[in-house]
């Protein structure tokens, strides 16, 4: 059985040592220690403070970490990415970043809350960090939209979390319940 990837999404540029550093590398370490792999868009920020943390897990192995980048330059990825996807699609890539079997947006701003919504229309599995400020406090606790995406879970919407231990007990209790995949637009349905 393949591991699940789970996708850590937020700001571009962060102040090393604050609040949102802590939480991505918590964050970061906590997935890879819960054994999953995880994903992001490969390059600052949020982006390479959990791939810091989840490279310093002691579960830690190489291609744990994986990076959707931006650009077609593989070198572009930061120094804790495992495996580089150098997609040429620019900002168009969030919705492969936003595929994942889980979402988690720690901060964020319009970058952000794009792959927020893809994962949303993906029926993705989506959490986010309600305690630092940007799209993911803003989106936690709410419905992205009207869509009933899992009509046995009510409760559907982007969960809200404050801390590392917290994200992987929704992700536990959550992640195999949302399975469904995205097939196609339709009208009226």
């Amino acid at each position: 059985m393949r591991r699940k990837i789970i996708a850590i999404i937020g700001d571009a540029k962060i102040d090393e040592n604050s609040l949102k550093d802590r939480l991505a590398f918590e964050a970061g370490k906590a997935i890879i220690d819960a054994g999953y792999r995880l994903q992001c868009g490969g390059l600052g920020g949020i982006m390479f403070s959990a791939c810091k943390g989840a490279h310093s897990s002691d579960k830690y192995t190489e291609g744990d970490i994986i990076g959707i980048l931006p650009s077609f330059d593989a070198n572009t990825a930061n120094e804790y990415i495992d495996i580089a996807i150098p997609t040429g699609l620019d900002i168009y890539r969030n919705v492969i970043v936003a595929g994942a079997s889980a979402v988690v947006a720690i901060g964020g701003g319009s970058g952000t809350l794009c792959e927020m919504t893809n994962a949303w229309a993906l029926k993705r599995l989506l959490l986010g960090f309600s305690n630092c400020d940007g799209s993911s406090s803003r989106m936690a606790g709410t419905k992205l939209d009207t869509r009933n995406r899992y009509p046995e879970f009510p409760e559907d919407m982007v969960y809200p979390v404050t801390s590392a231990k917290e994200m992987i007990s929704v992700i536990n209790k959550y992640i195999d319940k949302y399975s469904r995949m995205h097939e196609k637009i339709t009208f009226g349905v």
